[in-house]
């Protein structure tokens, strides 16, 4: 039985969710590495979440460790290919790292690999997964689809479809989607909706081309919040006004 926390009392919105992090999340002020704190401190709001009832599976990027960019150009040692498989295992790292923070938090996890790696984690398995979520275990989705050339925006979205989770939970270090980056444009304008399409026609960054449409064929809505605020992850969970939501048309905000 999840452990009870001061969630218990707020309605749950959605039953299952994929919750997106950057490597940098697990990072300090560098954005290199990984950092103890940060990561404790995210595993505490996951606990939060999870005793609300929700089912969560992550996915975490690998940027703190290796972006395969480092490795472009016509003279790079590396093919990017090569350098996107590097990525993933990035991502492994983290993963790795994550489910001993959150396991930390009394909390029971699976690492699952989109790449082979029996002695770290399990195989990804829809079936299985879908049963470790429905069993109340916290699910870490690592290296990506499997594929290159394929970002863990997109591997979010994927997941999401497989899973049949709710929604895509981006977490993020702003409070939502602004119409400018709002470290660098004190004027920027934050969004409480956006459609898809406008997402796109605004050329808003809030995840890649191909993430988007995934979510906007399938339907699938997108949170973009601010991770950093002590429980806002429960409050995302609860469909609590946080962040910035993305949708259909028709169902903005709703």
């Amino acid at each position: 039985m999840p452990e009870e926390s001061e969630s218990d009392d707020k309605p749950l919105r959605y039953r299952r969710v994929i919750l997106k992090l950057s490597g940098e999340s697990l990072a300090d002020s560098s954005g290199r590495g990984i950092n103890g704190e940060e990561a404790g401190a995210i595993a505490r709001q996951i606990r939060q979440a999870h005793a609300s009832g929700c089912q969560i599976a992550i996915v975490i990027g690998g940027g703190n460790i290796l972006r395969g960019a480092q490795f472009s150009g016509t003279n790079a040692l590396v093919q990017e290919a090569t350098a996107h498989y590097m990525g993933m295992l990035a991502t492994t790292v983290n993963s790795l790292a994550m489910q001993d923070a959150i396991e930390s938090q009394g909390l029971q996890t699976r690492v699952m690999s989109a790449i082979p790696m029996d002695k770290i984690a399990e195989s990804f398995i829809r079936r299985r997964a879908i049963r470790h979520l429905e069993k109340g275990r916290i699910v870490i989705l690592s290296g990506g689809i499997g594929n290159p050339f394929v970002t863990t925006d997109t591997a979010a979205a994927q997941r999401a479809l497989e899973l049949e989770a709710d929604v895509v939970l981006k977490a993020t270090r702003v409070d939502g989607v602004y119409s400018h980056d709002p470290e660098k444009n004190p004027h920027a304008v934050l969004y409480d909706s956006l459609s898809y399409k406008e997402v796109v026609s605004k050329n808003l960054k809030v995840m890649d081309a191909t993430a988007i449409a995934l979510c906007q064929e399938h339907q699938k809505p997108i949170l973009v919040f601010n991770f950093k605020k002590d429980g806002n992850i429960v409050k995302a969970v609860s469909g609590d006004n946080v962040g910035t939501w993305i949708g259909p048309t028709d169902n903005l905000g709703s």
